[in-house]
């Protein structure tokens, strides 16, 4: 049996879409913000994990944040730009950052070590700062042999009227698993910090060490304020909690074909047809964001089933084996959304490529267009 032509009889499909829901995002600020001891910064970086900064960033506030959170300078000017005037920090900046231009646009800015101390006070005289202590990641943040000087500079800086020292900050290592050790080492340490801080003179009023896993499971962590990022968009890494996914991402089916058992599929031939079965092509692929590694592992639901991805996903295309379903070119499959009608979740995708769902829902490229579930904004307050 050979190969027969494709013929396109379904309606007109639009290609990849990623929808957001608005609503899925108002639900997950509600119940974040009802977990938190304290205040709620909504983090929106990297584009609001895929989700649309200034979309996650407008739901949140509206449903109980009270600030925003981003790495880059850049990212809060975008935030400004688009006419969000709450408190934004930016707490991952090099050195030679424009913290003046952040300033002028009344950002916030971390300050992780005396370096970056020493050039704000020469770039960006006035501005607010929240220091950052390494909690235990050895990653940002000043070391704590750096961390009573650097309090004293600020101090001696803030009584000069250089600047305002508002915040102290910190993170955990491992809030995504309760029981860690870490956790309560890293909970020592930012208690250890602030008393250093206060000691030094200073009195941050906003003091932040847990992110969404620690919200959801320590409330010894949230201090007067909690940072939640990934919890927003669905995501609780503690897996605790039951949150709503805010994506969903659907292709059209390019076309379809009929093959014979014993048929290679894909790239290396990595998989072979058992029998005749249906093959239709979805367009696209690992340059969009689909993981490579989830070659023969992935499904994706169409007519209200779940289908395997079959052969190597490719950087264009992934082909899914229908069987003898009679499934029509222009047909739209969905390859994640939250799960309610059985399609995969991020998740599950997560699962299949032997990473995080942080990394899924962060990955999706620019050829995917981005809509947002303008039907859902009903239930968002």
């Amino acid at each position: 049996m050979s190969a027969v032509p494709v013929t396109v009889v379904a309606p007109r499909a639009v290609g990849p879409r990623l929808e957001i829901d608005p609503a899925a995002i108002a639900a997950n600020t509600r119940l974040l913000a009802g977990r938190a001891t304290g205040d709620l910064m909504a983090v929106v970086k990297a584009d609001g994990f895929g989700h649309g900064a200034v979309t996650v960033a407008r739901t949140a506030l509206a449903n109980g944040a009270t600030s925003l959170g981003v790495t880059s300078i850049a990212e809060g000017l975008a935030l400004r730009e688009a006419g969000l005037r709450a408190p934004v920090l930016s707490w991952l900046n090099p050195v030679d950052a424009d913290f003046a231009t952040a300033v002028d646009n009344d950002l916030d800015l971390a300050v992780p070590s005396a370096a970056h101390l020493e050039t704000i006070l020469r770039t960006a005289p006035g501005a607010r700062v929240h220091l950052h202590l390494d909690t235990g990641l050895a990653r940002d943040g000043a070391e704590p042999t750096a961390w009573a000087r650097l309090c004293r500079t600020a101090r001696r800086a803030e009584q000069a009227g250089r600047l305002r020292v508002v915040g102290v900050m910190g993170h955990l290592a491992c809030a995504d698993e309760p029981d860690h050790p870490a956790n309560a080492a890293g909970r020592t340490r930012f208690a250890w910090g602030v008393e250093t801080a206060r000691a030094a003179g200073l009195r941050p009023v906003v003091r932040h060490l847990a992110a969404t896993s620690a919200t959801l499971t320590d409330p010894r962590s949230h201090h007067t304020a909690v940072r939640v990022g990934a919890g927003l968009v669905g995501i609780d890494p503690s897996g605790t909690t039951a949150l709503t996914w805010a994506m969903t991402l659907t292709a059209p089916v390019v076309s379809v074909r009929r093959v014979r058992g014993g048929t290679p599929v894909g790239y290396g031939h990595t998989w072979t047809t058992r029998r005749a079965t249906t093959l239709a092509l979805l367009p696209l692929g690992y340059a969009d964001g689909l993981p490579r590694a989830v070659s023969g592992r992935a499904e994706v639901l169409l007519r209200g089933r779940r289908w395997p991805v079959v052969g190597r996903v490719s950087m264009d295309q992934v082909v899914v084996d229908v069987g003898d379903e009679p499934v029509l070119a222009g047909e739209t499959a969905t390859l994640l959304g939250p799960g309610d009608a059985g399609e995969p979740t991020p998740a599950d995708w997560a699962a299949w490529a032997d990473t995080l769902p942080h990394e899924v829902v962060t990955g999706f490229g620019p050829r995917v267009a981005r809509t947002t579930a303008i039907s859902s904004l009903r239930g968002v307050r």
